[in-house]
C-alpha cells in the first residue's frame, strides 16, 4: 500500500518545519509544503505571516514581489497585504474607495520555534512538539540550513528510527562493521510527547567525531534514545560518559510525495569552547551519507503487510507506522508483517 501524503486530513493539519527563522526577514521566501505554495514574510509587527503563493487579483507568485513596512507588495499590479494577510492597498483604486473584502490572503497557521518557522495549513491539531533543553541555560542551541532532499518524508522517518544501518551507510564517520547485531529492543515512553526505545552504540571516534565527543579515545561509548512525535519528527539523544549529552531533533517534510525539507536543530550543555560550525560539521557529514543512500530510494515508504520484511531490529519503525496509518486514517488488511519470533508481541 502507497500512501498519498499530499492530501491527507492529518497531514494538513500537523505542523512542519519550513524555513530558518533568520530566512525570512526583509524579502518574502516562497516555500513549498503538501505540494501547495506558500509565501512567508514579516509582517509590520515582526511576526512571521504565510500565505499561499498566489495573488487573489491575478494570480501572479507573492514570493516575486517586495516587502515594505512589513506589506507583502504583489510584483503584477502592487496589491498591498498588511497584517493577517488583509489588503490593505489597491494602486489604481481611486482614493476613498474601499478594498475588495476577498481581496484578503487566506493565511495558513504559522508559528516560530527552536530557531525555526513551523506552518499548518489547516488548523493545527496537536502542539510542536516539546525539546525541554531549549529553555535550560545549560545548553546551546545550533540550527542548520533547510536541505532539499530527492526522497518522502516517510522513508527518511524509516531511516532515523534505524540503527542496523549504522555500520553500513555511516562508514566515514561512525559506524563500525563488526557491530551488526542488535540486542532485544524494548518500546516505551521516552516522555509524554516521545515514543521510543533506548540502546547503546560503540562508536568510531574519527577526526570530526572528536569535537562532538569531546574526547580523543580511537572508539567511544554512546548511551542513545530514539523516538518520534508523529507524523515526521524524530528525536535523537546522544549521551557520553563524560556527562555531555547532544540532543538532535530531526526534522523532515513533505514538499510532494517523494520531496522533502529536511533541517536538524543540535542542543549541546558542553562549554561553548568549540564552535557551532565546528560541532555540526560531524552531525552534517553523518546526514550527507543518510542522503546519499535515501535519494536512491523510489516512491514513498510501503505500508502494506507483504510487500516489506521487518525484524525484531525495526520494530521501532514498525510502531511509528502503525501509530502513522492510524492517525492518517488509513484503511490496511492488516498489521505490519514482522518475520522474527523474538518480534512478537508488540
Amino acid at each position: 500500500m502507497n500512501m498519498i501524503l499530499t492530501d491527507n486530513p492529518a497531514l494538513l493539519s500537523s505542523w512542519f518545519a519550513v524555513a530558518r527563522s533568520i530566512e525570512v526577514g526583509s524579502a518574502p521566501v516562497q516555500i513549498t509544503l503538501l505540494n501547495r505554495k506558500v509565501v512567508l514574510w514579516r509582517g509590520p509587527s515582526g511576526e512571521v505571516i504565510g500565505a499561499p503563493d498566489r495573488c487573489p487579483h491575478r494570480e501572479a507568485p507573492l514570493s516575486k514581489g517586495t516587502v515594505s513596512d512589513g506589506c507583502l507588495v504583489c510584483p503584477y499590479h502592487g496589491w498591498t497585504f498588511g497584517e493577517s494577510g488583509r489588503l490593505v492597498r489597491v494602486p489604481s483604486a481611486n482614493e476613498g474607495v474601499p478594498t475588495p473584502p476577498r481581496g484578503n490572503l487566506q493565511t495558513v497557521q504559522v508559528c516560530e520555534r527552536y530557531g525555526l518557522v513551523w506552518a499548518c495549513i489547516g488548523t493545527p491539531s496537536a502542539p510542536i512538539p516539546t525539546i525541554a533543553e531549549d529553555t535550560d541555560p545549560v545548553f546551546r542551541r545550533i540550527n542548520t540550513e533547510v536541505d532539499v532532499w530527492r526522497v518522502s518524508a516517510t522513508r527518511m522517518v524509516d531511516n532515523f528510527l534505524d540503527i542496523t544501518h549504522f555500520p553500513y551507510v555511516h562508514t566515514g564517520t561512525f559506524g563500525r562493521a563488526q557491530d551488526t547485531r542488535v540486542p532485544k529492543l524494548d518500546l516505551e515512553a521516552l516522555d509524554d510527547e516521545w515514543f521510543g526505545y533506548r540502546y547503546g552504540v560503540t562508536a568510531n571516534n574519527s577526526d570530526l567525531g572528536t569535537l562532538a565527543s569531546g574526547q580523543t579515545d580511537g572508539v567511544v561509548e554512546r548511551r542513545m534514545t530514539s523516538g518520534f512525535n508523529l507524523p515526521f519528527n524524530v528525536r535523537s539523544e546522544i549521551h557520553y560518559g563524560t556527562g555531555l549529552s547532544h540532543i538532535l531533533l530531526l526534522l523532515s517534510t513533505p514538499i510532494d510525495d517523494v520531496t522533502s525539507y529536511f533541517t536538524f536543530v543540535v542542543w549541546r550543555n558542553d562549554d561553548f569552547a568549540i564552535s557551532a560550525e565546528e560541532i555540526i560539521r560531524f552531525d552534517l557529514a553523518i546526514g550527507a551519507e543518510d542522503k546519499r543512500m535515501l535519494e536512491m530510494l523510489e516512491g514513498v515508504l510501503t505500508l502494506d503487510q507483504t510487500t516489506l520484511v521487518s525484524v525484531q531490529a525495526d520494530k521501532c519503525s514498525v510502531e511509528w507506522r502503525r501509530k502513522l496509518i492510524e492517525m492518517m486514517g488509513i484503511a490496511t488488511p492488516g498489521a505490519v508483517a514482522v518475520s522474527s519470533p523474538s518480534a512478537a508481541g508488540y
